[in-house]
Order: structure tokens, then sequence, then C-alpha cells
């Protein structure tokens, strides 16, 4: 499934369309907490920092999940994260994209790439 999201409405309607979508192939509630959490942070990143639209692309082999996102203008975060210090109010945000995920990858093509395992 693909979405185009151009702002933070567009955002909440993709996550809830993608999590009812997962849902109804019987996904558990942990999992899709998992794939929703890490959607929205890669998508609000490339939407604050990226500039232009962002395109999630969400696919599920097995018990593997898939999620691409692509910034409208190329928006690649660092390939190592680090958690913030206990007084930042930000910068923790890719700690927990790589907390739940087995692994994240970038290529030109498709963007962000990572993979989510629900099993």
């Amino acid at each position: 499934m693909t979405f185009e999201i151009g702002d933070f409405n567009a955002l909440r309607y993709a996550l809830h369309e993608m999590c009812r979508r997962f849902s109804a192939e019987l996904i558990p509630e942990d999992a899709l907490f998992k794939i929703r959490l890490v959607a929205d942070e890669l998508l609000s990143n490339v939407l604050q920092h990226g500039g232009g639209r962002a395109t999630l692309r969400a696919e599920r082999c097995g018990d593997e999940i898939y999620l691409f996102v692509r910034g409208e203008k190329d928006f690649r975060p660092p390939e190592t994260s680090v958690n913030a210090d206990v007084y930042s109010e930000r910068g923790r945000g890719l700690f927990l994209v790589d907390s739940f995920c087995e692994k994240r990858g970038y290529s030109e093509k498709d963007g962000v790439c990572v993979l989510i395992k629900i099993g």
C-alpha cells in the first residue's frame, strides 16, 4: 500500500488507514504499535526537515513488514542513531525507530527502508 503525504492531516490519515489494513490481516496490536510509531517518526522527520511531500509504502512479506519512506526532496537520516541527552527536548526519534526495527537502510530509489518483525 502506498500513501502520498503533504501535511500532518494526511499523515494521520495514512497512519490510520495503514494500521486499519494491517489489523484486518490480523497483525497483533504490539506489532501495529511499532509499525505506527516507526512510520510516524520517519514521516514526521521528512515533513519537518526534508521539505515537500512524502511517500509511505508499506509491504507485508510473511512475518515481516517493510516500510519505505521517501521525501519529495531527498532526506537521508544519519546512519547511526544515538539517544539524546536526558535534558534534550528533541533527538530521540531515530533512536526509537532503530530500537523497534530489525534493520534500517537508505537508497536513492526507495528512500529510508525499515524492516519490522511481527512474528
